[in-house]
């Protein structure tokens, strides 16, 4: 019920997607530009037009209008937005130069995994980094499966452009840019408005991942903590990491021999293979949840700063929304903390299981070579061919002395059962 309550809450958070506009197909300006627009007052301006005419046509004889919160200083009543897609360097250069970026930021931009980051270059420019996740849907986790996916969007904000580039397969900007365009009082506040629009866009990407991967750990530990038994089912793994309870029903005998003998024979030797298979699904969980800490844990504090200090760039208003996402991220990064804790926890657990069965192993084949032991050590002594044994000479000595070894090792196989070591 909560599983299907929070897959619920999920969907229903999730973005209208409109026209991906990181198409290469859809994109009219080049194989690396995926859209550049001028916006002025909150509305885009008709037409596509190259970096330097947008440019151009944002800077030429417009007035300045006071942002609130930067102390009176004004800020261009329009700016250009240049969305770019795994750009190369010969396609970045122009670029690069026409706005006055900082060498370092730009080869920052153009090589992928980057950490996650905000910098300040001089006076006037932002150079972020955000680290994009999407969660790998899988019908069953294994020890190989890839459960979350990253990749990279880098932001320069000026005090009249954006320019972002994307890296990966994931994570298009599109969506985030029609979105803005919808909300024309957001977008008069200039390019910070469009950082804080990515910014919000990666948070929620985080917490719908962070929704799916606590679905995967939840089935794992019903999983560990569920006994081993014979021909249990593999749990299979939806889209958002939600397990088919499909598990076999506990034995109807309720007796002690019953549950001994679940986990004896084959069975036995069933559920420790299936443990052994748990413990390394749960490495590659915290594996995949390591990579998902590398994306959050670096961001909160560059965003927390970018949320409460003053800046040229980002007015006062703009700095409430970044709050609040600085507040989401923070929560994500607490779920993160979590996690990894509660798998360190699973972790354990299924080790010791495992301990448990390797023990329980070794206890059984100590139990037969105890049983063994009787007739080798008195078969020993009566082949020893001395002239004056007892019973030698005794005409039922032969069936007296078989009937014994039987009699010791079922009396030694039964006391063996009961104590629960067969």
């Amino acid at each position: 019920m909560i599983r299907t309550l929070r897959t619920a809450v999920r969907i229903g958070r999730r973005r209208p997607r409109g026209v991906d506009l990181s198409h290469p197909a859809r994109s009219p300006l080049g194989s690396s530009v995926v859209n550049c627009a001028v916006y002025r007052n909150g509305q885009r301006q008709q037409g596509d037009l190259p970096a330097a005419d947008a440019i151009r046509r944002v800077r030429e004889g417009r007035p300045a209008v006071p942002a609130q919160g930067t102390g009176g200083r004004s800020r261009p009543p329009g700016f250009v937005w240049i969305g770019l897609h795994e750009p190369a360097y010969e396609e970045f250069a122009g670029v690069a130069e026409l706005f006055g970026l900082h060498p370092l930021a730009v080869a920052n931009a153009l090589q992928a995994h980057q950490r996650p980051k905000v910098e300040r270059y001089a006076a006037d420019t932002l150079f972020a980094v955000f680290k994009t996740v999407r969660y790998v849907g899988h019908d069953g986790l294994t020890a190989t499966s890839e459960i979350v996916e990253t990749g990279e969007i880098m932001a320069f904000v000026g005090p009249d452009f954006v320019i972002t580039i994307r890296h990966g397969g994931h994570g298009s900007l599109g969506p985030v840019r029609e979105e803005l365009e919808a909300r024309a009082e957001l977008l008069t506040h200039g390019p910070a408005a469009v950082l804080y629009a990515i910014a919000d866009h990666v948070v929620d990407d985080y917490l719908a991942v962070t929704d799916a991967v606590q679905d995967d750990i939840d089935t794992v530990e019903s999983e560990v903590f569920a006994p081993a038994q014979q021909g249990r089912a593999p749990r299979r793994f939806g889209r958002a990491g939600r397990s088919d309870p499909s598990a076999s029903s506990a034995p109807s005998d309720g007796s002690d021999r019953s549950v001994r003998s679940a986990r004896s024979g084959d069975t036995g030797r069933t559920g420790r293979a299936g443990r052994t298979d748990e413990v390394e699904r749960i490495y590659q969980l915290k594996r995949e949840l390591l990579e998902l800490k590398r994306a959050v844990a670096p961001l909160e504090r560059p965003l927390h700063a970018l949320a409460t200090q003053p800046s040229r760039l980002v007015d006062e208003d703009v700095r409430a929304y970044l709050r609040h996402v600085a507040d989401r991220l923070t929560r994500v990064a607490e779920q993160v903390t979590s996690f990894d804790d509660l798998l360190n926890s699973i972790l354990q657990a299924g080790l010791a299981q495992v301990t448990v069965a390797q023990n329980e192993d070794l206890r059984r084949i100590s139990a037969w070579v105890a049983i063994i032991a009787v007739p080798t050590m008195v078969c020993g002594l009566y082949g020893m061919n001395f002239d004056h044994m007892p019973e030698l000479g005794w005409s039922f000595g032969y069936p007296a002395a078989l009937a014994s070894l039987v009699a010791l090792c079922l009396l030694l196989h039964r006391a063996f059962r009961r104590s629960g070591w067969l």
